[in-house]
């Protein structure tokens, strides 16, 4: 139980917000068991709430079903539909957004893939407006009523929102200027991608761990990292930056799955010794993905089966580097290709069981599939919205 004087220190509206956010329907006398607060004190916060839109007043207890002596007892719920986030995954190669209401709920969903590895800042910022537009209309709501849009972005994020410059100014183009292009969708806040998708997975995943590595695996590898259950910035947002893999013996590269695969099976392609019967003979090794890999290898292709293995002990020496610095209890392998990446993560799973030290981590993929990064994103966004009360003072758009 809170005391008063937490009364004192949070202000009584900020801690009937926070009840409602976390609760269904509501009476004064819960919220007092909740808060310390007095019930002359909550229902004056309740009526300031409700008058700026932030809840709504229900039926009474008695007309509920919910019979009692006495006055009936005032009911109350979050205003679950007066105001919206939005969550922006934008990619290397697409973007996405979500846009949830207050419970997070996601209402509506756009995407486009046209970035296509593309870096120019100008239209990386163009397609994400285009996106968000898109995502809004299709909820039926204008950009005033969305109070927090988190956008993650292939890059190392300080406290400020700002990358460092660095790798050849590449992420100064993932990171450009959200926050005065989009400034007409509410409070603009960034953060590393992989970081957002760990914090998806603690949100809507399967972990149940205090300690893990989420890594993303498809063109680079970049891992959020969470340590005793706080998620790992460092001074300026690099924490789980995996260039340094480039410099690891037996990495070398800080490559993800598709492009060591797509590497591999080039080189090979011009030393000319990819066999003449596998399907990857035929393949254009430029647009060469994991999918189109493990398609071969399942079809029962020796040379397709023979990358599968490489690049499961490949994953399993990056696992291995994160284990070894961090000590984490599990490694989840996320983003769009997780699902069909199935045998590779088997393979990693065997490589560290039978290479590395133990305790190994179990290694697994993400269920969360493609949405995970712009997920997370909607999660931050709520949470940066639950961590300003004094918002609640104000009326929400209409």
């Amino acid at each position: 139980m809170v005391g008063h004087d937490a009364d004192a220190g949070r202000g009584s509206i900020e801690l009937v917000a926070a009840h409602a956010f976390d609760h269904g329907a509501f009476t004064a006398t819960e919220v007092m068991a909740a808060t310390g607060l007095t019930r002359a004190t909550v229902l004056k916060s309740c009526d300031e709430l409700a008058g700026n839109g932030w809840i709504r007043e229900l039926d009474d207890a008695r007309a509920a079903g919910d019979y009692r002596k006495g006055r009936p007892a005032r009911r109350y719920e979050l205003a679950e539909d007066a105001a919206f986030v939005v969550g922006l995954d934008v990619g290397q190669h697409r973007v996405a957004a979500l846009v949830a209401n207050l419970r997070g709920t996601i209402v509506a969903r756009a995407e486009t893939a046209d970035l296509d590895g593309e870096e120019d800042p100008a239209r990386r910022l163009a397609t994400s407006r285009t996106v968000i537009e898109h995502a809004t209309k299709r909820a039926g709501i204008v950009p005033r009523q969305v109070l927090v849009t988190t956008v993650g972005v292939p890059a190392p994020v300080d406290a400020q929102g700002r990358s460092p410059r660095g790798d050849h100014d590449y992420w100064a183009r993932m990171n450009p200027g959200f926050a005065e292009e989009l400034e007409h969708w509410g409070e603009i806040t960034l953060e590393n991608d992989a970081n957002l998708a760990a914090v998806a997975e603690l949100t809507h995943g399967a972990t149940a761990q205090q300690s893990l590595g989420v890594l993303l695996a498809g063109e680079r590898f970049g891992a959020g990292l969470i340590v005793d259950g706080v998620l790992l910035h460092g001074a300026n947002g690099g924490a789980g930056e995996l260039r340094m893999l480039d410099m690891v013996e037996g990495v070398g590269s800080s490559k993800g799955l598709d492009a060591a695969a797509r590497e591999w099976v080039h080189e090979d392609d011009l030393a000319g010794v990819v066999p003449q019967g596998s399907p990857l003979a035929t393949l254009d090794t430029d647009h060469l993905d994991v999918s189109a890999l493990l398609a071969a290898s399942s079809a029962g292709d020796p040379y397709a089966q023979a990358i599968v293995d490489r690049l499961g002990e490949r994953l399993g020496r990056v696992c291995a580097v994160l284990t070894s610095l961090l000590d984490v209890e599990e490694i989840v392998v996320a983003g769009g290709r997780s699902i069909e990446a199935t045998p590779v993560i088997a393979r990693a799973q065997e490589w560290m069981e039978s290479e590395s030290y133990a305790p190994t981590p179990s290694v697994r993929a993400s269920i969360l599939g493609t949405d995970v990064v712009a997920l997370g994103a909607v999660a931050r966004a709520l949470a940066t919205l639950r961590s300003r009360p004094a918002r609640f003072a104000h009326p929400l758009p209409r």
